[in-house]
């Protein structure tokens, strides 16, 4: 009963927070704004109508040869366990709102990383009648990864910006 009674006297006690450092994206910005995903970064991948080759490389990073995760990178199968959207190719018309969606369900603070030229420009796909835009185009991008495809090595690179490690 003395712990409960102290309990109740001393109330609700919370510590100052830490200044959090600024972290240097895949450009070499710093961003202060970058500073809450210092650590490990739950990534949600997200593939907006490509063809595939983004999606190869990806599973190279985070396949036994590259590791991925040893720098505190993890791929999560809902975007509301989601630091961060790992999104490849054009936006496809039949993508945008789901892509809005799942941007919607991440938790602040919350990154977008495009992957690949087409997630970037559209790439090859650019004018044709089923792509919406670039991901740029539908919801704000945080980091991009260029290349066609981009090799695990760029994509770990520029991921190791989001994690500052």
């Amino acid at each position: 009963m003395s712990v409960l009674r102290k309990i109740l006297r001393t109330g609700r006690v919370a510590e100052p927070e830490l200044p959090r450092p600024a972290v240097e994206d895949a450009a070499g910005a710093a961003s202060a704004a970058a500073g809450p995903l210092a650590g490990s970064v739950q990534l949600r991948h997200i593939d907006a109508g490509s063809c595939n080759g983004c999606e190869l490389e990806i599973g190279s990073a985070f396949g036994p040869v590259y590791d991925a995760e040893r720098y505190g990178l993890r791929l999560v199968a809902s975007p509301r366990h989601a630091d961060a959207l790992l999104v490849t190719g054009p936006v496809t018309r039949n993508m945008a709102d789901p892509l809005r969606a799942v941007f919607d369900a991440t938790p602040n603070p919350k990154r977008v990383v495009a992957v690949g030229d087409c997630a970037m420009n559209c790439g090859v796909f650019a004018g044709g009648h089923g792509v919406e835009g670039a991901v740029g185009d539908i919801v704000p991008v945080d980091v991009e990864v260029p290349g066609c495809p981009p090799t695990p090595e760029a994509l770990i690179a520029a991921l190791r910006g989001l994690t500052g490690r």
